[in-house]
């Protein structure tokens, strides 16, 4: 930049300027303000008054290379807004231009007119017409990467012309074109060409007039033609049908089969496979089987082409030829993909490419489901096995992404038999290359469904807590990467993990660690899907107490939170939380500690609330959340008149307005939909928590059966011992014995009673009716009875999980499940009325077992007073006269009572 390297040197005397302000003096000489002179920026210059179309006429007409090439890629924008005035001024305006154009306006043409042609924007065939012509007219341009596009632009053109314009200007210049005076490049425009028309026509035209110039193609001199004509045969078999493919287009492709081109062959070969869905089984058995058994015992030593090509398409055959092929012909189609899928490895012979080594163990990972398929899932551990288990831990990460993401198809393909891919699955989930768990997590919850669908048998080898211990490791592998959008799709799949997982192992191990991740990330996508997930877990928790302290959590650590970030993700959560909830259930737990930040001594925290005001307004329902409306219609006034921040009263008069409109905005039908939606899901959370309290009263009842029949065991044994005790201590009179019996025997029957009261308290109907049919002298089917109720109840307990806790549907997507149980919910109301029914009677049984416990214990006590007892009745007997005999026979009646009680 200077002439000279500048040197720094002591300064000079103060008469004179240093030397570097000499050296820098070339500053003060005029800059050039701008690029361009008066006379180009007059030439620049367009009327302002000028439409597009007038403006595009003019600078196609005087303007520089640079605004016509600008003019001509903004074609489609002209033609969308005028087509008539852009094809009768601009185009013709075009056509001059292109004339002796360089190569950038060439492929601008070009490419303006193909998506003219694929956006469907004209709507007459003469606008196509003027297309073609221009397009036809540069068809063979010297440069090829032009004439390509030219190309690509006609064969779109042939979707948008009739079939006469077709025949005439497209399809007759190809009977000069296709001869081998032309150039090269002007018959491989006829190849695509017949390709592509040939779809158009119906299967005579093409057998008579299309037919003979492709065979005459196929069998150019040279080979690129060759290729590109045999890729082409197979859209023309199409057209032909299937008994003129057999006579006329299969003996021509196996005839280039054979070809001595490698390149000829490969197009034959993958043509052949690309028509075998044509082809009937005796064609199948007698040319393809024979094809594709050559090119598997050759094809590793002759043409690596081939081989690739076979790699890629070896499921596809072994899938269509499974019925023509005989078990040693399964066998050698089973050892060849076995040595496929090693192909390139050190542990081979011959050294491939390495390209195209690790490209033929991908596609082997791309067939792999259909290869499970071929040998039966049921040999899956001796035949394919050891190839899956490789290609898992291959040392290519391409190769290990390609298995990851055909993982998921392998484990619904096993079914049960998952268990032999378990240690593969936690390879991968435990690989290296972030690349591969992204692969893996593309359908990461369609093969959790089906690994952990196993349930109990997890846990009985093991194997649960190694798989939940790898997801979590990944969890945090990716974590601390920077890849947070790999890290927001794994939180996404792991909310698949509410319905296949027990509560209480979702709530010990992947709650705590989403909620870290929701209050410690620092990428905002990242958060709301972690809220989004901890939401899901919420819902989904069977367990009362679990999931109240996830609600305190969130309460605690977010919304009264400390740090004003965490207080605004409480707000994200609420506005995730309206979507996952019903309405009840967020106005009961998320409304009010929403609404307490509007005193938040932090603006952004208020701006927040004020944009989501609307959505909580929106989830309030007349009559019954009146008091609520009054809570957040006092919020809005707070902010409108002690709000000072400005952008927040910005925000909240543009809120005001929404709440104003929000009501009347909204369609009816809309919020018909919504209405729906919300009922389905408090259907869902009602369900939920019948069942919750339903195990909770079913574990109290099973306890205290428990413990009355303990407690009756041991008064039986008591009383039986006491009866002996007082039976062999009787020597007063036998009045006394007839009493002490009367006393025992009632003591008996009242330990005895609270036993027919239980099926009585049960709210299933047929335990009700057992129960109401059996009397004070019919306890002995009490017993029965109360068995029959807790079966009852068993099975009701096992069978809802099943709605809420699947292992391979949500509760979302059991629609048919409640419309079963549709009479269940229309009676809830009811049995809320009987649950406080319930656990009134169970206060009271509560109340009884002690009084009978009292009873025992004072037992011994009424024993001893027995023969006083005794002595005093035989006093009464002398002194009372008429009284006493009525006594006497009382106590013969109670007597006699007690022992057909007995």
């Amino acid at each position: 930049m200077f002439p000279g390297r500048m040197t720094l040197s002591p300064p000079g005397p103060p008469g004179g300027p240093p030397e570097e302000l000499q050296e820098l003096a070339f500053i003060d000489r005029p800059i050039r303000r701008s690029l361009k002179t008066a006379e180009e920026i007059d030439q620049l210059t367009v009327d302002e008054d000028l439409n597009d179309v007038e403006r595009a006429v003019y600078l196609l007409s005087v303007g520089q290379e640079v605004q016509r090439a600008s003019v001509i890629s903004n074609l489609p924008s002209l033609v969308r807004q005028n087509p008539a005035e852009t094809f009768r001024r601009v185009v013709p305006k075009v056509r001059e231009v292109l004339n002796g154009a360089g190569a950038e306006i060439q492929l601008a043409a070009a490419t303006s007119f193909l998506t003219i042609l694929q956006d469907d924007i004209i709507l007459i065939h003469t606008h196509t017409y003027s297309i073609l012509k221009t397009v036809l007219l540069h068809l063979n341009h010297r440069d090829t990467v032009v004439s390509s596009a030219w190309l690509e632009t006609l064969l779109s053109a042939i979707n948008a012309l009739p079939k006469e314009t077709i025949k005439q200007e497209v399809l007759n210049p190809l009977l000069y074109q296709s001869q081998l005076s032309h150039s090269l490049q002007a018959r491989l425009a006829a190849c695509r060409i017949l390709g592509k028309a040939s779809c158009k026509f119906d299967s005579l035209i093409v057998k008579k007039e299309l037919l003979p110039l492709a065979r005459s193609l196929s069998r150019d001199t040279e080979s690129e033609v060759r290729v590109c004509m045999c890729r082409q045969l197979e859209s023309m078999a199409r057209a032909i049908g299937v008994d003129d493919t057999r006579t006329e287009l299969l003996p021509e492709l196996l005839e280039l089969a054979g070809d001595e081109e490698s390149r000829v062959r490969l197009a034959a070969f993958d043509s052949i496979i690309g028509l075998m869905e044509m082809m009937d089984g005796d064609d199948r058995l007698h040319l393809l089987v024979p094809l594709v058994m050559s090119a598997c015992d050759v094809s590793s030593q002759v043409d690596e082409g081939i081989t690739v090509s076979l790699s890629f398409q070896f499921g596809k055959l072994c899938s269509g030829l499974a019925g023509s092929l005989s078990e040693e012909q399964k066998r050698l189609l089973l050892q060849k993909f076995q040595v496929l899928c090693i192909t390139g490895l050190p542990t081979e012979e011959n050294q491939m490419d390495v390209g195209e080594s690790t490209l033929i163990r991908c596609n082997c990972c791309y067939n792999l489901p259909a290869m499970v398929a071929f040998v039966d899932p049921a040999h899956f551990l001796c035949d394919i096995h050891p190839s899956f288990s490789g290609l898992c831990s291959d040392p290519e990460v391409s190769v290990r992404r390609s298995v990851a993401a055909s993982f998921h198809q392998v484990v619904k393909l096993l079914g049960s038999n998952v268990h032999v891919v378990h240690k593969e699955l936690l390879l991968l989930l435990q690989d290296s290359a972030l690349e591969v768990l992204d692969a893996l997590m593309n359908h990461l919850d369609e093969t959790l469904e089906v690994v952990l669908s196993r349930g109990d048998n997890l846990i009985l080898d093991n194997k649960l807590p190694e798989l939940l211990s790898a997801l979590l490791a990944a969890e945090q592998k990716v974590g601390s990467s920077l890849r947070w959008r790999l890290h927001e799709k794994l939180l996404h799949r792991y909310s698949c993990l509410s319905r296949l997982l027990p509560g209480e192992l979702l709530h010990q191990t992947f709650s705590v660690r989403i909620f870290i991740i929701l209050t410690t990330n620092k990428v905002l996508p990242v958060q709301k899907e972690a809220a989004r997930t901890f939401c899901t877990f919420l819902r989904y928790n069977r367990k009362q107490e679990q999931r109240q302290e996830m609600m305190e959590r969130l309460i605690r650590d977010l919304a009264q939170g400390r740090s004003y970030w965490n207080r605004l993700r409480f707000l994200d959560v609420c506005e995730i939380a309206t979507e996952i909830f019903s309405r009840k259930y967020f106005n009961k737990h998320f409304l009010i500690p929403a609404l307490e930040l509007v005193h938040d001594p932090v603006a952004n925290v208020r701006y927040k609330l004020c944009q989501l005001l609307p959505r909580l307004r929106s989830s309030l329902r007349l009559p019954a959340d009146k008091l609520l409306l009054q809570r957040l219609d006092f919020c809005v006034q707070k902010f409108l008149c002690r709000e000072k921040d400005k952008d927040v009263v910005a925000m909240i008069r543009k809120t005001v307005l929404e709440l104003d409109k929000l009501d009347l905005s909204e369609p009816f039908h809309k919020r018909h939909e919504w209405d729906l939606l919300d009922q389905k899901k408090e259907k869902e959370e009602m369900l939920l928590l019948e069942m919750l309290e339903r195990q909770q009263s079913d574990g109290k009842l099973n306890s205290d059966k428990h413990v009355e029949r303990k407690r009756r065991d041991s008064k039986t044994s008591l009383s039986s011992a006491k009866s002996m005790s007082v039976s062999s201590s009787t020597g007063s009179s036998s009045s006394g014995k007839e009493t002490r019996k009367a006393k025992l025997s009632r003591s008996r029957s009242l330990s005895s009673q609270p036993t027919s009261s239980k099926p009585v308290n049960s709210d299933r109907p047929k335990a009700k009716d057992l129960s109401g049919s059996s009397g004070l002298g019919k306890s002995t089917r009490d017993d029965s009875v109360r068995t029959a109720h807790f079966t009852l109840t068993t099975q009701s307990t096992s069978s809802m999980p099943v709605l809420i806790r699947s292992k391979t549907t949500s509760l979302l997507d059991q629609a048919s499940l409640l419309e079963q149980r549709e009479h269940r919910t229309s009676t809830l109301d009811h049995r809320t009325g009987n649950r406080d029914h319930r656990n009134h009677m169970m206060e009271h049984r509560t109340s009884s077992l002690e009084e009978r416990e009292h009873r025992t214990s004072t037992l011994d006590h009424r024993d001893h007073r027995t023969s006083t007892l005794g002595q005093r009745s035989k006093t009464m007997e002398r002194g009372s006269g008429m009284k006493d005999s009525q006594t006497r026979k009382l106590s013969m009646n109670r007597k006699s009572n007690s022992l057909q009680s007995e």
